[in-house]
């Protein structure tokens, strides 16, 4: 992690220079990252003593490095990125940078509470071998999260990045929805390439691609529950949790959406619905890493206060995957 005294020593007019030259191959009015496509949200081993797994990290990257993704975000919520202190966070975006395929593009999670430290690992995070930050709003003042507040945040963010930034939306997780007139600004910032919006308000999706389609701005749909509406109206992708475990079928969807084949996409996208909501909304990040184990993955435990699914929960789990026909 960068000392302090990095945030004190970019003077505000060097800034903007900085997120240009250091970062020349993605930032700029060029904005050369393209990050339209399909992305796992690579989960975090531990073995039994929660410690992490970076070996079976790495048999898992093999793995989902089979599909076609577009790549690959490590240390998102399905990372359990709040309970890594900040050199584990930097570590497990080393490993991956290492372990997957070179074509392949990772988005890091640097999102922190202050402003300065994002800057920092946001930094840190471009030094490992990350290809463009996607930075969640900060949220445990949120009653003073304004728009205001947060385009303060994520500009200067932006500015100092030497990788692209991805705004990330998550109310699920921060209690607040990065508001609209704040996405809206803050995509004319040469630096913000897009944003991953996991609400699942696709009105509220197809308002920001109709708001900000005069800028070289992309959105991905946080979740595979809403990724057929969420094409429809203008995103270009998406970080989806389901894909750590149905890779093939979520880039079938993809497929169908982006060829114009509705009707064959609109039935596969039922049959994602259930096990979607079951490994996200209803049972989380356990419900995710037992899934993975049906499927041949390593998922493993949690770090506490996560707790592993009860028999009733893991049950439940493995209905909602039958009953569609995936198992």
């Amino acid at each position: 992690m960068l000392v302090p005294r990095v945030w004190s020593s970019v003077r505000p007019g060097l800034s903007r220079g900085l997120s240009r030259t250091v970062g020349s191959r993605a930032s700029g009015e060029g904005k050369k990252v393209d990050i339209s496509g399909i992305y796992p949200p690579v989960t975090t081993p531990f073995t039994a003593t929660a410690e992490v797994n970076y070996g079976k990290l790495e048999e898992n990257l093999h793995k989902l490095g089979t599909f076609p993704f577009k790549g690959f975000v490590v240390q998102g919520s399905n990372g359990e990125f709040p309970f890594l202190t900040s050199s584990e966070r930097l570590e497990v975006v080393s490993r991956v940078r290492q372990a997957m395929p070179k074509d392949k593009l990772l988005l890091a999670g640097s999102g922190c509470e202050s402003t300065q430290a994002t800057v920092e690992m946001t930094v840190s995070m471009a030094q490992v071998g990350a290809d463009a930050a996607l930075v969640v709003t900060p949220c445990y003042y949120r009653g003073r999260m304004s728009s205001a507040a947060l385009i303060h945040h994520y500009t200067k963010v932006a500015d100092l990045s030497p990788i692209p930034v991805v705004l990330y939306s998550v109310p699920a997780n921060t209690g607040l929805d990065l508001p609209v007139d704040a996405v809206v600004t803050l995509s004319q910032h040469p630096n913000i390439v897009g944003l991953k919006d996991s609400g699942g308000d696709v009105t509220r999706i197809g308002l920001i691609v109709h708001k900000t389609r005069s800028q070289d701005f992309r959105v991905l749909a946080g979740s595979a529950s809403f990724l057929l509406a969420s094409y429809a109206l203008g995103a270009v992708g998406g970080v989806c949790a389901l894909a750590n475990v149905l890779g093939a079928q979520v880039c079938q969807l993809e497929r169908l959406c982006l060829t114009g084949q509705w009707e064959d996409a609109q039935k596969l996208q039922h049959r994602l619905i259930e096990p979607n909501s079951a490994v996200t909304r209803r049972f989380g990040i356990p419900g995710l890493k037992k899934t993975m184990e049906w499927f041949g993955y390593y998922g493993g435990p949690c770090r506490a206060p996560l707790q592993e699914l009860s028999p009733m929960e893991e049950e439940a789990l493995r209905m909602d995957f039958t009953n569609n026909g995936w198992l």
